[in-house]
């Protein structure tokens, strides 16, 4: 489509976005229904021989215009918010509920009210931010550096100049160990900072001009505001410019540098580790894998040279930055101006009740994920996720067994990873104990400051010591999954095992196209062009023969081919090398649950009558798998997402996938030569 036709559609469509919004914001008390297969998102009048994702999506771009609040709006971020909604209700009934509360329900009820009160956020003005000011104004050397900047990891800006947390050894992931990672900046990506073309340049300048107010509002002097805003974005771009790409970031490799603190006090001597550790409260340590070496040596060489008046104005403005949502209106204002409608299109701010579950999500999310849990997630789709998962990595063994490209002694490999691949469906077996969190119902900022400042040292703790493999990086409601190749498992919350994208209610075709293609998408994460350097216990290691590895990087290549040609917005293309192994496990995914729902049918898998709503079982296999990636994308987000995102838009998630195989061609009877059936086509797993 005429991107500049879309941008007219998108416009045009948010009259009715505002309007269903303001309709449907209200908490939901039962989860809505939407099948997994749904005929009215289809457009039938596009061939699908010619435009899959038009065919499988079209009824549903039409009908779900992008949200005033949204940058996109896809299949999964309307589930999620359905969610949400439905945790709003859950979180008003709580917040409003004086007796019968059990502690976890307290603070999560507490937590929530303290956000939702706008009158108590707005009657104590700057107060949240007078303490890291005057605590940044009162450092008089880079001795007073460590002090600082532990206690703004802990509890308000975890990133800025440098992260700190902890991770398993890349070389021994059964411990935890010290991270020291790249971070301090403000802007999306690297490049934001680093590029030479109009509409970049154009970005930085309007990004000074954000910082400035943001220092204005603080109640420094204009002419002094805009000098301020001008050190913030001198010391960013210094920092980014030592950075890897995201591209480079993808290799293992180039992340693991592990030294003794010796090594790293000489790597970057002008910031006193041994002082840091001790302030933040870390366990002792014998060594930390610094990420990106470079990096530090850069940081370093600027705090040497740069004047501690700029770091101070550097620090400053990123304390400012992280809390400005729990400052007085004006700040959150001018904070949702420049980073959701200048960067990314959005035209209005999210309802507060939003914000305020994401809030609570984020810093209490298990405590908060049991009452999802307890009303949304039975032990059948417990099961039936986890059969499906079992039937997708018999499929995946299968696929190994007959490789014509790959060696014995790399497939025995394979198959020994595969077979300790972890499952973990809907919820952690372990949830997190909150007690110790003090939740006010009165102080939002001071909740936010003490629930991060528990996790964060929750998670430093850790150092040193076994890795919980039982842990999960994701809370219940969320609409998503996610493959950890430390830890080689699947974890599917129970949020994205919901209709549309699992209805129990639904045929086998669309169930294993949906929810069986995500399954087998995270599988194939553990052997795509990253995952594949670990082996079966998550240890950075090639186990991969010359021959074998030359020739997965061959086929790989084949994708990266095909998709730098699909456009994004304007004339950006994708990036096929940041997407690679997003592109590797949608094409891998999809191969697998076909397989799997190939054997779970047997002979349906080849019917062509009786018809279901006007299709073949296969025919709705391939519709129901297009039905999760239907989306609307702001072209502004659009060229972020160019940027920074490892995923390709949803159009190229279909239609990318369905070239190349067969089995498609086969069930819209697609001649050779039309779009959706290209004489060559890419094949890895």
């Amino acid at each position: 489509m005429n991107h500049r036709l879309l941008s007219r559609a998108l416009a045009t469509g948010l009259g009715l976005a505002a309007a269903v919004c303001a309709a449907a914001d209200q908490p939901l008390t039962t989860l809505p229904y939407t099948p997994g297969l749904d005929v009215s998102s289809m457009d039938t009048r596009a061939a699908p021989c010619e435009d899959f994702y038009q065919y499988a999506c079209g009824g549903w771009m039409q009908r779900n215009p992008i949200p005033p609040d949204q940058a996109r709006w896809d299949v999964y971020s309307k589930l999620a918010d359905e969610n949400k909604r439905y945790l709003w209700g859950i979180l008003e009934g709580l917040a409003g509920q004086a007796d019968g509360r059990t502690p976890a329900q307290q603070q999560i009820g507490d937590l929530y009210a303290s956000c939702m009160d706008e009158t108590a956020v707005q009657a104590r003005g700057t107060a949240p931010l007078a303490p890291w000011r005057e605590r940044i104004a009162g450092m008089r050397s880079l001795k007073d550096l460590p002090g600082v900047l532990a206690a703004m990891h802990l509890s308000v800006a975890g990133g800025a100049p440098f992260a700190f947390d902890q991770n398993p050894d890349f070389g021994d992931s059964s411990r935890a160990i010290g991270f020291v990672m790249a971070g301090g900046l403000s802007l999306p990506d690297r490049d934001d900072y680093l590029s030479s073309e109009p509409r970049m340049r154009e970005m930085r300048a309007r990004f000074v001009a954000h910082v400035a107010r943001m220092f204005e509002l603080d109640g420094m002097p204009a002419p002094r505001a805009g000098q301020a805003a001008m050190t913030v974005l001198s010391i960013e771009s210094e920092l980014a410019a030592a950075m890897l790409t995201r591209v480079q970031q993808r290799e293992p490799s180039r992340l693991h540098h592990v030294m003794d603190l010796a090594g790293l006090q000489r790597l970057a001597p002008h910031i006193d580790w041994a002082g840091y550790f001790q302030a933040l409260g870390a366990p002792a340590q014998r060594v930390v894998n610094v990420t990106e070496p470079a990096f530090l040596r850069a940081l370093d060489a600027a705090l040497a040279r740069r004047p501690l008046a700029e770091w101070q104005t550097y620090l400053h403005w990123h304390a400012l930055h992280a809390l400005a949502d729990k400052l007085p209106r004006a700040f959150d204002e001018e904070h949702f101006a420049f980073f959701s409608q200048a960067l990314r299109g959005v035209p209005q701010p999210p309802p507060r009740w939003r914000r305020c579950v994401n809030v609570v999500d984020a810093l209490l999310g298990d405590a908060l994920g049991q009452e999802f849990v307890r009303r949304t997630f039975g032990p059948e789709q417990k099961r039936a996720t986890e059969r499906m998962a079992a039937q997708i990595e018999q499929a995946m063994a299968r696929r190994i067994q007959a490789l014509d490209w790959m060696t014995p002694a790399t497939k025995a490999r394979a198959l020994e990873k595969l077979s300790a691949v972890v499952n973990k469906v809907g919820y952690p077996d372990r949830w997190i104990d909150y007690a110790s969190v003090r939740i006010a119902r009165d102080d939002f900022a001071g909740n936010v400051r003490r629930a991060t400042e528990f996790d964060s040292r929750r998670e430093l703790a850790k150092i040193g010591k076994p890795v919980d493999r039982v842990e999960w990086s994701m809370t219940p409601p969320t609409v998503n999954a996610y493959y950890n190749p430390q830890g080689n498992d699947i974890n599917f919350p129970a949020g994205v095992l919901q209709p549309p994208l699992y209805d129990p209610k639904m045929d086998a075709g669309p169930n294993y196209g949906n929810t069986g293609g995500t399954i087998g998408h995270e599988l194939i994460h553990g052997f795509d062009d990253e995952g594949r350097q670990f082996d079966a216990r998550g240890n950075l290691r090639n186990w991969w023969t010359p021959r074998d590895e030359a020739a997965f990087n061959e086929r790989a290549q084949c994708l990266v081919d095909q998709y730098a040609q699909y456009p994004v917005v304007d004339d950006i293309r994708i990036n096929s090398r940041l997407t690679l192994g997003e592109d590797l496990a949608d094409l891998g995914g999809l191969v697998l649950a076909l397989m799997a729902w190939q054997a779970e049918v047997g002979e349906q898998a080849t019917a062509t009558q009786p018809l279901r709503d006007g299709l073949t079982p296969l025919q709705r296999f391939f519709v129901g798998f297009a039905q999760w990636a239907c989306e609307n994308t702001r072209p502004e987000e659009l060229r972020i997402h160019a940027r920074v995102d490892p995923h390709s838009p949803g159009r190229w998630r279909v239609n990318g996938l369905v070239v190349n195989l067969p089995e498609f061609q086969q069930a819209f009877a697609c001649r050779t030569g039309q779009p959706m059936a290209p004489a060559r086509r890419c094949r890895v797993w």
